[in-house]
């Protein structure tokens, strides 16, 4: 038997708060990414800009993919 999916009232107080601050966390980091993206000059990022910025939609892979391996130091 498939187990069916949660619904958000069927989640504890705790277990939205969790879902919440992990919303919240990701789109920080990806805007944080995308801010960063567009002030680093092309030649400190691997490879091309135009193709980054759809990557980082892709979460949570994308930002971390970025910040780990994207920007050159």
């Amino acid at each position: 038997m498939a187990q069916q999916k949660k619904t958000w009232s069927d989640l504890t107080p705790t277990q939205r708060k969790v879902v919440v601050a992990a919303g919240i966390v990701e789109v920080a980091v990806t805007t944080w990414c995308l801010r960063d993206l567009k002030r680093r000059p092309a030649s400190l990022v691997r490879g091309p800009k135009a193709l980054w910025t759809p990557a980082l939609s892709i979460q949570p892979v994308g930002p971390i993919a970025y910040l780990v391996w994207g920007r050159k130091r």
